[in-house]
Formats: C-alpha cells, structure tokens, sequence
C-alpha cells in the first residue's frame, strides 16, 4: 500500500512539472512581440528582409513581412494600418503625411540603386529630346531622377513623352520598341541591360548625390503604442543594412526576388545599404527637388515626418 501511495504521488509531481513548463511555454510565447513590415520583392528592400532573417531566431520580436505586388496596394495597407511600416517610395510617404497619415520616415531603405536605361540607339543625354521614357509611378523619385537628366542637358519633361508603366513590364517593352528607355527600382534596371534591350544613360549618383529613394516608414500609431520594440526594430534594422555584404545580399536577392545571377550580378553593383540615416541636407534637397518638379506643392517638413531619435 506504502509502495502505491509513493508510485501516485510521483505521478501527480510529474503532472504537475509538465503542466508548470507548459504554462512557462506560453508565457514565452505570448511576450513575443511581431512586427508586420510591407515590402516589394525589389532589391530597394533587401534591408527589410536581411533584418527578418536575422530576427528569426529571437524570442522577443518576429517581423511578419508582407508582401505586395504594386506600389498603390502596399500605401493602402500603410495608410490604413493594415502594417506596422513598410519599405515604400518616400515620395509616397510624404503625399501620405501631407495629407493627414500618421505616419514617419525612420530610415532610408538604401543607397544609390538607381539607373536610367535607355534603348541602344539613344546618343547621350539630349537625344532623349522627343523619346517615351516610363516611370513606376509620378510620386517616385524615378520622375526625380529623368527630370534631373533632362535638366543636365538643357531639356524639360515637357521635351519627352512621359509615361507610367508596371516595373515588370518596362524591360520587355524597352525591348520592343514601344518605350526608349525607363527610370525604377531595381533589379527591372538590371533585367534590360542582361537581355541586350538597352543600356545605362546614368546611374543616380552622377544624377544626384546622396539621392533618396525607398524609406522605411512606421505608423505613428505603432511608434506610440510600442516605442521599445519599434526602436528595438529600427536599430536591428539599420545593423541589418550595415552588415549586409555583396555575398548575402545577393542570397537574400535569390531567395526573395527570383532572378537570375546575371540580373543580380548587374543590380547589386549599384547599391549599398550602409549608412541608413535620413539626414536633414539630404532631406531638404529632397523636398526642394519635390516642389521644383511639381511631384507635391507642401512636403511635409523634416521635423514632422523624419524620426531620427530611436
């Protein structure tokens, strides 16, 4: 009877081990804080998607990324905070901010990257004079860039056709003949010059130094409801860019983006994602460049849409 009583109580004290663990389990579980992140499989986002790997493994905070096809269904999902952030053309954001979205530049989402491609029968600059240049979207610094070449050779965007085609589509119509050369996010740059349609007129540094392109951009109302972890995010993020190599950005570029390492070879040799801090001078040129191309009469101001102090 002894020899029973003592089998039973060794019984209840494993039960009751297994049921504390499995409560401590949860507990875990539940601190664990996810950040929801939109993106585009472009290489403009390669810093958003290094930083959701290496958060993997973490036991307080998981990025879940969101993937989107075009630009105006992922400012759709930020504006109504169907996301904490994205990583969105800045132009974008901004149209959003002067218009009432909570919303806040925390970061660039990369350096240079930029390329126009013209067909191969383009001379130079001027004889851009009369061509159909396409652009992903008027709010974008793509429209920068093409005024900015215009301007270099004495020609306004009034000398060009101008139109807005979906990033995918740009390289197989350069190809065709229907567009003379096209301004987007990479890797659509890369794709045209691998399949011999055209070549690069200007890459964005000779255009505009320290251009701003994509940001990363953050809800107010996620900053405000949970500024630890946003600012646990934003600087794992900016580590993230930091750390990113050619070598991992490339296999990141693999994974995500579905191309070829041709196409990649091309498109990360004008990109780097160091150093990803919106500094004011840079972010007034911007909002100068805003105005003088009529992209956005009222851009926000630094103060009121950057955040730099995470």
């Amino acid at each position: 009877m002894r020899k029973l009583l003592s089998i039973i109580l060794l019984g209840c004290l494993a039960l009751s081990l297994v049921a504390c663990g499995g409560a401590k389990k949860s507990k875990a579980s539940e601190s664990v804080e996810t950040v929801k992140i939109a993106y585009l499989p472009i290489t403009h986002s390669l810093a958003v998607l290094e930083e959701a790997k290496e958060l993997e493994e973490n036991e307080n905070i998981q990025v879940e990324l969101v993937k989107y096809g075009s630009w105006p269904e992922l400012l759709d999902a930020l504006n109504s905070g169907q996301v904490d952030g994205a990583s969105v053309l800045i132009e974008l954001a901004m149209k959003s901010k002067a218009e009432g979205i909570g919303i806040k530049a925390v970061a660039l989402g990369h350096r240079d990257g930029n390329v126009i491609v013209v067909s191969n029968d383009v001379k130079d600059g001027a004889d851009l004079k009369g061509r159909t240049i396409a652009i992903p979207h008027r709010q974008s610094s793509h429209n920068i860039l093409v005024n900015d070449a215009l301007t270099k050779n004495g020609l306004t965007i009034d000398d060009i056709n101008v139109v807005e085609l979906a990033p995918t589509e740009m390289p197989s119509a350069l190809a065709a003949g229907t567009i003379d050369g096209y301004c987007v996010a990479e890797p659509f740059g890369a794709m045209g010059v691998s399949i011999g349609a055209g070549k690069v007129l200007y890459e964005s540094n000779e255009l505009w130094e320290d251009s701003v392109c994509c940001g990363l951009v953050l809800t107010d109302s996620f900053i405000e409801s949970r500024p630890d972890v946003a600012k646990a995010y934003v600087e794992g993020y900016k580590k993230a860019g930091n750390d990113l190599s050619p070598e991992e950005a490339k296999k990141i570029a693999k994974e995500y983006l579905n191309q070829t390492d041709d196409v990649l070879d091309i498109s990360l040799k004008w990109i780097s994602y160091d150093d990803l801090e919106i500094t004011e001078a840079m972010y007034e040129q911007l909002s100068e460049k805003v105005v003088d191309y009529g992209l956005l009469d009222n851009p926000p101001s630094y103060s009121e849409f950057v955040k730099n102090d995470f």
